[in-house]
């Protein structure tokens, strides 16, 4: 058991495979999105166009080689009106400038049906010449929401984040380079419900809501293929292909929030977190040393194999640190004392009914086996109740919240087997083969015999 702990501790602390460390340890650019899903009609669209989005903007900043990024969703709020938010963290970038440009040259690609001749139209068409007149004389614009609608084209459901691949090419008919288009099997049935549906009739082909062209539907298109014309020279059209090969947003996004956090600030966090954690661990290893005598020197070096098999977890999971990840981990090595502690009261009231003096072997070890196993009720249903917390911490909190609830979990689950296991197979290891006043001082607890 010394020499897996010997080897753990080898391993926490060598430079194979090091700690993962989050944004505010290791420094870098922490910007947060809001993703617009006002077109999407249900909640399991909604889901999975943000598990796209955060597949393509991953895919993306990967390309630009940053190490080990961080990019999660979340959400606030219930149903259609819940807003959908993007976190991405980028360790080690610290121009906000450069983290933005990764993700805001993503284009949004867009097909938008011929809107029908209507009242609804030409109301459109009437807010629009309103507006073109206040211009035309210098007055503020009307406040009319229906400015921000297309007059001409409607959205529908065919956007960029059904593009399976797009190249450049040279038709014929074509003056400059165009834009070859194939989308995946979804996507190739929508795009055929909708030139099946709208022949003799424009579809508009949008670029970060900007028309490129709108050509005209002559017949079904079954095959999922489009071609996309404009006013592009070839390095236009070069670039436009990379980005929509490197993924094209299924939903728009808007920048709400950014923050640096500097690579000096981030090592003073982690300095602090680890002083605290070994300040933690001083004044819990003399407090059960000098109470609990040599049960507690048991209890810390139990406590010491159970910081050696968590770190060594951290790494292979591996686990992101952060600095609430640490105060989960040093909250953690209290539960795991707290363990050892309702143990050894339990193995004190086994002692004090037994009496002193002298006595088989057996009736000491068969002590520590009673103190366990009256003691294991209770370290079960108040740990249970601690995972729950994390678990609920973890499913509905945020970024910060989870890297806190992650590792108070792992280390409640890890500290319920060291107290039971090591604990329990090291005191029965040292247990003596007779029972006397000395035995029952060591093995007691307190100021008293």
């Amino acid at each position: 058991m010394i020499g897996l702990a010997a080897g753990l501790a080898w391993f926490d602390f060598s430079a194979y495979r090091p700690f993962h460390l989050g944004l505010d340890l290791r420094g870098g650019s922490h910007l947060v999105y809001e993703a617009d899903t006002s077109q999407l009609s249900s909640t399991s669209d909604i889901k999975e166009a943000m598990i796209s989005l955060r597949a393509v903007i991953e895919r993306r900043i990967n390309a630009f080689g940053v190490a080990e990024p961080v990019i999660q969703t979340e959400s606030s709020g219930f149903g259609l009106e819940a807003k959908q938010r993007l976190i991405v963290e980028l360790p080690g970038v610290t121009d906000l400038k450069e983290a933005v440009k990764l993700i805001d040259i993503t284009p949004v690609l867009e097909f938008r049906v011929e809107r029908p001749d209507g009242p609804e139209k030409e109301e459109i068409l009437a807010a629009y010449k309103e507006a073109q007149t206040a211009l035309t004389e210098g007055k503020p614009l009307p406040n009319n929401p229906l400015l921000g609608q297309d007059p001409e084209f409607i959205p529908s459901p065919l956007t960029g984040r059904y593009l399976k691949h797009a190249s450049v090419q040279f038709a014929q008919q074509s003056i400059g380079p165009s834009i070859s288009i194939a989308f995946d099997a979804t996507g190739a049935e929508i795009f055929a419900k909708l030139t099946k549906e709208n022949i003799n009739k424009r579809i508009g082909i949008y670029l970060d809501g900007a028309p490129l062209s709108a050509p005209t539907v002559r017949e079904e298109i079954r095959d999922g293929k489009a071609e996309i014309t404009g006013d592009f020279t070839l390095t236009e059209a070069r670039e436009l292909v990379r980005n929509l090969n490197l993924g094209a947003l299924p939903v728009p996004i808007k920048l709400v929030s950014t923050e640096t956090v500097g690579a000096t600030l981030g090592q003073e966090a982690l300095d602090k977190g680890l002083k605290a954690g070994v300040i933690g661990l001083i004044v819990i290893a003399t407090f059960m040393i000098l109470w609990y005598r040599l049960n507690g020197f048991v209890a810390v070096v139990s406590l010491a194999i159970y910081i050696t098999l968590i770190l060594a977890i951290f790494k292979l999971l591996p686990v992101t640190l952060t600095a609430a990840g640490i105060a989960g981990f040093i909250l953690s090595l209290g539960i795991a004392v707290d363990a050892n502690v309702l143990i050894f009261e339990r193995l004190k009231e086994e002692l004090r009914a037994s009496g002193v003096g002298p006595g088989p072997g057996a009736h000491l070890h068969d002590a520590i086996r009673a103190g366990f196993a009256r003691a294991w009720l209770s370290i079960r249903d108040s740990n249970l109740s601690s995972i729950i917390s994390a678990l609920v911490l973890f499913w509905f909190g945020t970024s910060l919240i989870k890297g806190f609830a992650l590792t108070l979990a792992i280390g409640i689950i890890v500290s319920m087997f060291t107290a039971i296991t090591i604990t329990r197979n090291l005191l029965l290891a040292i247990a003596p083969s007779s029972k006397n006043r000395w035995v029952h001082f060591l093995f007691g607890s307190g100021l008293k015999h």
